[in-house]
């Protein structure tokens, strides 16, 4: 029963992780109106599956290795952080307020294993070459990662206007186009490295279980986390959707596709190298960027950057804090 459940709330915290990070690879593209919300759908549909199916698992891997608690109580703790980290997103989505998932999952977890069993129960880990190990590798990888998302965009802009300096309206249908091949690519990587999250957690939730006999990652479970992210785009996406894509900064189709660009390539690498990262940073990083590559710095909505910053610094603690409340409650129950 408690295997049951906390698999349960596995695929919760993909769904919410749908409302958030899911929402991010198609924000601009619906803020252009490049697509309409129902294709936009389609297209993270399709791409968010397959990108959990054919990447491999070396953000999973990393996710699994955060906590090491005793076999008998990896259950309570992993499914008490997933609680947690479910929790915050409901919440911080309620508030139509971008929330890094991977932030939540991380902070959940850990919290959930120091009420546990201390500072002994957490992997502190570091990096092993360019491969990130327990919550410092992983904290590093989130917090590069938008550093590079905003760069990256400033750069890729950059190119992109020096490049069509001289173009006619005639570009717009290809840019457009550019933009849904691009949206897609972003839903891929997204699938790349966000569903991996539930599958590492689920892994190791099945191997404590009895389920399997080594931490691979079943192919059920890649799809029930990439259908869950998807769902989560479809029923509640749109709070998050309309911050990235329209509060933040008035896009237009150009920055649309250099946010793309840069997302894309920086969410792909990082699973590459088996790091977790958040989407909704990256991208709302690389819509910061493309104001700043504009030099429209006071077109951005630094107030709304300001609260997305709070989020970010708040997410671990809160986070775990829910989990830790949420392991007194298993524990009461069970």
């Amino acid at each position: 029963m408690q295997l049951a459940v906390a698999i349960f709330l596995a695929l919760a915290f993909s769904l919410t992780n749908g409302f958030h990070d899911a929402s991010n690879a198609i924000a601009t593209l619906v803020a252009t109106r490049a697509a309409r919300p129902g294709q936009a759908i389609v297209i993270a549909a399709v791409f968010n599956i397959l990108g959990a199916v054919v990447i491999g698992t070396a953000v999973a891997d990393t996710i699994a290795g955060i906590v090491t608690v005793d076999q008998g109580d990896v259950i309570a703790v992993v499914g008490s952080g997933l609680a947690g980290a479910t929790a915050w997103n409901l919440l911080t989505w309620w508030r139509g307020l971008p929330s890094s998932s991977g932030h939540a999952l991380v902070g959940g977890l850990v919290g959930a294993a120091l009420a546990e069993a201390g500072t002994d129960a957490v992997n502190w880990g570091g990096f092993n070459g360019w491969h990130p190990v327990g919550v410092i590798g992983v904290l590093v990888a989130l917090a590069v990662s938008p550093v590079l998302g905003l760069g990256g965009a400033v750069l890729v802009l950059t190119a992109l206007r020096r490049l069509l300096r001289r173009a006619t309206r005639r570009v717009a249908p290809p840019i457009d186009g550019l933009q849904w091949v691009m949206a897609a690519a972003l839903s891929f990587s997204h699938g790349s490295n966000d569903a991996q999250k539930s599958m590492g957690v689920i892994a190791v939730l099945l191997l404590a279980g009895g389920r399997i006999s080594t931490l691979e990652v079943p192919l059920w479970t890649k799809f029930a986390t990439g259908v869950a992210l998807t769902l989560g785009t479809a029923l509640g996406g749109w709070r998050i959707v309309r911050t990235i894509g329209r509060r933040i900064y008035p896009l237009q189709p150009l920055d649309s596709l250099a946010s793309q660009v840069t997302s894309t390539g920086v969410i792909l690498g990082a699973s590459a190298i088996g790091a977790p990262v958040s989407t909704t940073h990256v991208v709302a990083a690389s819509v910061v960027g493309t104001g700043v590559g504009h030099r429209r710095f006071h077109h951005v909505r630094w107030e709304i950057v300001r609260e997305i910053l709070i989020a970010w610094l708040t997410t671990i603690p809160a986070a775990g804090a829910l989990a830790a409340l949420a392991l007194l409650l298993w524990k009461a129950v069970t």
